[in-house]
C-alpha cells in the first residue's frame, strides 16, 4: 500500500506528524510529547521536540529530515547510533536513506521496537552501562525491566 504524501514542508508540522508515528509505542510506555522550540537558522527552518517520562527523554530535532536523535535516562545521553551500536553491537534502521519526509520516523520506530528494551524498561544503571561502552543484551535488559 502506498505511503500518502506528505502536504507540508513545515519542520514543525512534520515533526509533530513523526510523532503521531511514534506515539503508540512510546505512550504505551508512558511518555509524552512535548515541542521544544522552532526557529529559523543558517541551515533553514527547523523544530524540535522531546519525549519524556520521568527522568528519560527521547529527543528529536527536524530540519529537512529527521535529524539528530538522542536518549537520556537520567544525567547519561546517548545519540541513536550510539545506542544501537551498544545494544546490538551493530547497526539500526535509523537514520537509513529516507525518500519521504517521514520515512525517518518510520526507521527509528523500527528500531525502537527492536533495540529500545533498555531506555524504554531497563533501570538507570543498565543504560549508563550503554554509555560506558558495554554492551547490556536484551536478556540482561529484560531482567531489569
Amino acid at each position: 500500500m502506498p505511503r500518502p504524501k506528505v502536504a507540508s514542508s513545515d519542520p514543525q508540522i512534520l515533526l509533530e506528524q513523526g510523532a503521531a508515528i511514534l506515539y503508540p509505542l512510546l505512550s504505551a510506555h508512558g511518555f509524552v510529547f512535548e515541542p521544544v522550540s522552532v526557529g529559523s537558522g543558517s541551515g533553514g527552518r527547523f523544530a524540535a521536540g522531546r519525549f519524556v517520562r520521568s527522568n528519560r527523554r527521547l529527543d528529536l530535532g527536524y530540519r529537512y529530515s529527521l535529524g539528530p536523535v538522542s536518549y537520556s535516562v537520567g544525567l547519561v545521553s546517548l545519540e541513536h547510533s550510539d545506542y544501537v551500536r551498544a545494544v546490538s553491537g551493530g547497526r539500526g534502521s535509523y537514520p537509513g536513506f529516507p525518500s519521504e519526509p517521514l520515512e525517518g520516523f518510520r526507521h527509528l520506530l523500527a528500531d525502537l521496537e527492536r533495540y529500545g528494551r533498555t531506555f524504554l524498561n531497563g533501570s538507570e544503571a543498565a543504560f549508563a552501562l550503554l554509555a560506558g561502552g558495554e554492551a547490556v543484551s536484551h536478556s540482561s535488559a529484560a531482567a531489569d525491566s
